[in-house]
């Protein structure tokens, strides 16, 4: 019984080495391909472009109603990222909404209630960063 369990464990290690291998192995061929640095450079681009749009639409939060509608948008979104199963992009508008929210504590508690506690959790860790983006961004607009 005693060398069944250490043939098993040896063909564990041999499995998960190969899986090991073999993610290395397509790893260095996709970085290999010839385009892999430009659509890199052009994804990271889209995506501060992206940043600065958001921070464009925060600096413009002047006014009650705006930033009311802002919120609005922002809960709106989530939900639809939510729907389709985009936890990540729903937790992003889900964080704008309650770094501008008045009243985030009782925001938090429902959506606490509402939402599968993954998503929860991944919303606690992506609130601080929203809240610096709209205070550096309100900071900028000074």
């Amino acid at each position: 019984m005693g060398r069944g369990r250490v043939g098993l464990w040896l063909l564990l290690g041999a499995c998960g080495l190969a899986f090991l291998a073999y993610c290395l192995y397509f790893d260095r061929k996709r970085r290999g391909r010839p385009d892999f640095r430009r659509r890199l450079r052009e994804r990271r681009r889209k995506e501060n472009e992206k940043a600065k749009e958001r921070d464009a639409k925060v600096c413009k939060l002047n006014d009650a109603a705006k930033l009311q509608d802002f919120f609005l948008q922002e809960i709106q979104l989530a939900e639809l990222w939510l729907g389709k199963g985009e936890a990540k992009k729903s937790t992003e508008h889900l964080a704008n909404a309650i770094s501008v929210c008045t009243h985030p504590d009782q925001l938090m508690q429902v959506l606490e209630q509402t939402l599968p506690p993954q998503v929860f959790e991944m919303l606690l860790h992506s609130i601080p960063h929203a809240v610096q983006r709209l205070e550096t961004a309100l900071n900028e607009q000074d």
